[in-house]
């Protein structure tokens, strides 16, 4: 009986229901085939990064969390919430189910600098503080000290410049977005005057784009400044730009800043370009941070920063590296220690020898690494999925194609469907609508499952 008929459909388990792992879904289900599709998250909340991720004042980019609403409604859609794949079920009790599994399961840990003095208390990651303040579960018991004049963010991508604008808000242009009553109250008290946003790089190779880096300038109560003598380009960097529209468009904006007078506002963003960080001090905690000033030197595209012998020093109690996330292995699936994704080839899993392992295929930044935004992840798994259909006539099938006996194991473990994440989303809205915002997340898995199942204990 051939799989994705009818008579025996096609059975996908998806291990995330992040952004990628949506879209694959709604790949499979376009495809013509007849597909059950599950989705395993280890949150009793889907979408990952939509929620997790994107920051709270961004809230036109969670629009599409209609989109992947409308995919999860889908009839042979099922979410599995709040079960941790490789610890509550292993792959191979999944391949008992499912003719295919898609990982799809993120990049969850940050990038370390390796620097002397970066893991003192005040100094952090920033995927620590972007889970604090959106109310992400593993985040909630961390505590920021914002009683500093100075912060200083490593890094010059998206989610940089997302922890600069959040600093830098007042509250009032917070209090209409769906960061969490615990952040708002914290950020209320802070002292923070000027924050330091610092690449190794020059202006032209920065990893933000044009929309984020306007915002910027447009912050109440906030000047932005960049130093005119950073936006002064060597020869590669002068025809690097001329070859990137992106570049030209950021760059457009840093001369714009560059030529703004300081209005005396309480909070300023300095711009620092062509700076490494060496090291950060302090007895207890931090308390400055040394970086070394940089050179460009190589050809157009491939410039690398080399440090001179010329070094500065930061007085600073609040540090965030924003340098990158990692992918991190899962039980029962190859990774690459150095690359931190699952080898794969268009999708198809590999061994660390190159061999495809039948049936397990990934998407998303684990197969990637963590570039792109939220759309990427569209082509992305739509490549995935079309590896996967090109073997359906050589994939083996499940030996059980039924998940019942599967479900009725996990609820034991207070597994979550789609339709009680619903009551989850309608309680937040709900509670969001009473102070002004879209919604007021419930921080702790233990409150989530309360709304869902009230009169139980949280097993």
């Amino acid at each position: 009986m051939s799989l994705g008929t009818p008579e025996r459909p096609l059975r996908v388990a998806i291990v995330g229901a992040g952004p990628s792992g949506m879209y694959a879904a709604d790949a499979l289900f376009k495809s013509g085939l007849t597909v059950i599709v599950d989705a395993f998250d280890r949150l009793p909340t889907p979408y990952g990064l939509l929620r997790g991720g994107v920051a709270p004042d961004h809230q036109r980019m969670k629009s599409v969390g209609a989109y992947y609403d409308r995919v999860a409604g889908h009839e042979k859609f099922s979410f599995f919430g709040n079960v941790t794949i490789g610890q509550d079920v292993s792959l191979d009790e999944l391949r008992q189910h499912y003719d295919a599994i898609i990982l799809s399961y993120g990049a969850e840990t940050d990038r370390s600098l390796g620097i002397e003095g970066e893991y003192l208390p005040g100094s952090y990651a920033a995927t620590e503080f972007v889970g604090w303040y959106n109310g992400h579960p593993d985040y909630q018991g961390r505590t920021f000290d914002l009683s500093h004049k100075a912060a200083v963010i490593i890094g010059q991508g998206n989610v940089a410049v997302d922890v600069t604008r959040i600093l830098a808000k007042t509250i009032h242009e917070l209090s209409t977005s769906d960061i969490t009553e615990n952040a708002l109250s914290t950020l209320e008290h802070s002292k923070i005057e000027d924050i330091y946003l610092i690449g190794r790089r020059g202006p032209v190779q920065a990893a933000f784009t044009q929309l984020e880096i306007e915002e910027l300038g447009k912050l109440d109560d906030c000047d932005v400044v960049v130093n005119p003598d950073d936006l002064i380009l060597n020869e590669a960097s002068e025809l690097e730009l001329s070859q990137s529209a992106k570049a030209q468009k950021n760059y457009a904006v840093l001369k714009e800043f560059s030529e703004r007078k300081l209005t005396g506002n309480p909070k300023r963003i300095h711009v620092v370009f062509f700076r490494t960080p060496m090291s950060i001090y302090g007895k207890d905690k931090a308390e400055s941070i040394t970086f070394g000033v940089n050179r460009l030197e190589g050809d157009a595209g491939s410039q690398k920063a080399v440090l001179t012998d010329e070094r500065d020093v930061l007085s600073a109690g609040l540090i965030f590296r924003s340098v990158g996330y990692r992918g991190c292995p899962l039980p029962g699936a190859p990774f690459d220690d150095k690359k931190c994704i699952v080898p794969n080839d268009k999708g198809q899993v590999l061994t660390t020898d190159g061999t495809p392992v039948s049936g397990l295929f990934v998407t998303g930044w684990i197969k990637r690494g963590p570039s792109g935004v939220l759309g990427t992840n569209k082509g992305d798994s739509a490549e995935t999925v079309a590896t996967l259909l090109a073997q359906i006539l050589t994939l083996t099938p499940c030996p059980t194609p039924d998940s019942t006996m599967l479900r009725k194991r996990l609820e034991k473990l207070s597994i979550v469907s789609f339709d009680d994440w619903k009551k989850i989303d309608d309680h937040e809205k709900q509670q969001g609508s009473l102070v002004g915002k879209p919604r007021e997340k419930l921080r702790f898995v233990h409150d989530m499952l309360s709304v869902i199942r009230p009169n139980q204990e949280d097993t």
